[in-house]
């Protein structure tokens, strides 16, 4: 709308075009009212966690951990997370783990994304409001003049499964509402078009591929999130024992520095009063030094692990913290037990459950679904198009469109496709693609099986090993007390009774690693066979078949 008139005073049509602005502002305020960065974050969440919940299936795991944190968590906020004694449980850890970890995080942000992304793509075919404000006031010569152009509307493109396109739009002119008769003085004009494609690939065929893409990459990052929290899980389990398995180590050396100083001082007892002689005494001194010295080293050993493990639950390494020793005590009451699967069951398993061998295979189907949009676009393309307009009459009731004067036209487009080098090569390649895909599943379905033989492999040897480990353990044991007696009896050495405490040690530390060892092999096992089911706090346990 454009207000043209001569004025003696500026201020009137200053006046006029002020108060346009303002009643435009003011209405756009009206409508936006109360929308703050506040409400956009939690439709935004909204959406994306619909979408989420929707495609996300019982298959991939228990539907938990996955929601982003608004901020960085503060150390204060973690630390709330430790109990009050320091001692921190297994399902402890990893809860923490999975709630504050960084890297973890980024996963859910990625997560996050994707389906922010999907929201935007479907946008493009839901209703979209639409509005602008255009004011502006000149003074050329004398001659004066307000311009308020505004428009506010509605559009709504519809995409159907064989790419037919069609699109609406519904615009009202309601800068003269602003300014005359709310009743008489209100403009609107509907438009619509179609085009269906009759021949090739054209109209919306390929906006259907990009949709049915972006809603599937989304189903990927889910099977990606789920197969990164079980790699994860599991790691943060590893982690947890590793420095149980530290502890242990150094309890094992400070129990054997202890037995290593009693029989030093019994030595000693024993050269000052001429039973042995003093070569005993500086070797069995010479053992106490070793020993102290490797306590230290143990030590050390142990708080750097657990440091490093602070870190990857968040907290900060100084804290002071332990992690529950009754956990490994458990690990040894149950002791070993070998998984109810063959090697073929376990394979079979493993092809059909393993999450990232899914992405693969359906990436298989994403290029033939491709290949088959490049063919169709070889060729002549012929699209069937229309369109249709109508407005309201002037000067009156905006609702009142004027189809009988409107606009309406029907015809075809065609493209002979006389230059068909740029779609050869996209079917080309498209065809190359496809034997791509295929060659990387049956490349990514043979390493899954050999990954699952090597681990069903490793469980036996870990299996194995931990028996044979604590057959030596009980022969180390024995040693020891054998020559303790020996050496009491005058029948042995301290070079012996030395050798049998180092024999011993070793075989304690090969016993307890041979535990975890077996206890993280199998959890592997289950997570690489696709059967290691995530509970919402984190911990696992193995589905059924």
């Amino acid at each position: 709308m454009r207000i043209d008139r001569r004025c003696t005073a500026a201020w009137g049509v200053c006046g006029i075009a002020c108060a346009a602005v303002l009643c435009c502002v003011g209405a756009t305020l009206c409508i936006l009212g109360g929308c703050s960065s506040e409400h956009y974050k939690e439709d935004a969440d909204k959406e994306v966690y619909g979408i989420l919940e929707n495609k996300w299936r019982p298959d991939f795991g228990t539907m938990a951990n996955y929601e982003v944190s608004d901020g960085e968590p503060n150390t204060i906020e973690v630390m709330g997370m430790v109990p009050a004694s320091g001692v921190l449980s297994l399902a402890e850890a990893v809860g923490i783990a999975t709630k504050y970890n960084r890297q973890y995080q980024d996963q859910k942000e990625s997560l996050y994304l994707s389906a922010l992304g999907l929201t935007e793509t479907r946008h493009r075919y839901r209703q979209q409001w639409f509005g602008t404000v255009d004011a502006e006031y000149a003074s050329v010569g004398g001659n004066e003049e307000a311009t308020l152009e505004s428009v506010i509307g509605v559009n709504r493109d519809f995409l159907l499964g064989q790419g037919v396109q069609i699109g609406t739009r519904v615009a009202v002119d309601w800068a003269r509402f602003l300014l005359g008769d709310p009743r008489t003085s209100l403009g609107s004009v509907m438009t619509a078009t179609l085009a269906a494609p009759l021949l090739g690939a054209g109209a919306g065929k390929a906006a259907v591929e990009n949709l049915t893409q972006a809603e599937r990459n989304v189903l990927y990052q889910i099977r990606r999130f789920n197969r990164y929290r079980q790699q994860f899980v599991t790691d943060m389990v590893d982690q947890y024992y590793g420095v149980l398995l530290e502890r242990a180590r150094l309890d094992i050396a400070e129990a054997s520095h202890k037995r290593r100083a009693q029989s030093t001082d019994q030595i000693r007892m024993e050269v000052e009063v001429g039973r042995r002689p003093a070569y005993d005494l500086g070797e069995a001194e010479q053992s106490l030094l070793n020993s102290e010295n490797n306590l230290i080293t143990r030590r050390q050993g142990y708080e750097q692990t657990l440091d490093n493990y602070k870190i990857n639950l968040s907290l900060p390494t100084e804290l002071e913290i332990t992690l529950d020793q009754d956990e490994l005590a458990a690990l040894e009451a149950m002791g070993v037990a070998q998984p109810d699967y063959t090697e073929e069951e376990a394979i079979e398993l493993a092809l059909v459950r393993r999450l990232d061998l899914a992405n693969t295979r359906d990436s298989v189907i994403d290029s033939e679904r491709k290949l088959i949009l490049a063919a169709e676009g070889l060729g002549p393309q012929v699209d069937l198009v229309g369109s249709a307009s109508a407005a309201s009459t002037p000067e009156t009731e905006w609702t009142r469109l004027r189809f009988h004067d409107g606009r309406y036209t029907l015809g075809i487009e065609a493209d002979l496709a006389l230059d068909q080098k740029a779609k050869r090569n996209a079917y080309r390649q498209a065809l190359i693609s496809v034997q791509q895909r295929h060659r990387n599943y049956d490349e990514e379905a043979a390493r899954v099986t050999l990954n699952v033989r090597q681990a069903y492999r490793d469980l036996r040897a870990a299996a194995e090993t931990y028996r044979i480990q604590t057959m030596g353990l009980a022969l180390a044991q024995q040693r020891v007390e054998v020559e303790k007696l020996s050496l009491e009896f005058g029948r042995g050495t301290v070079r012996l009774l030395l050798d049998s405490e180092d024999a011993l040690v070793e075989a304690q530390n090969a016993v307890v690693s041979a535990l975890v060892n077996h206890t993280i092999t199998k959890m592997r096992f289950f997570r690489d066979i696709g059967v290691l089911e995530l509970k919402p706090d984190g911990m696992w346990e193995q589905t059924s078949k």
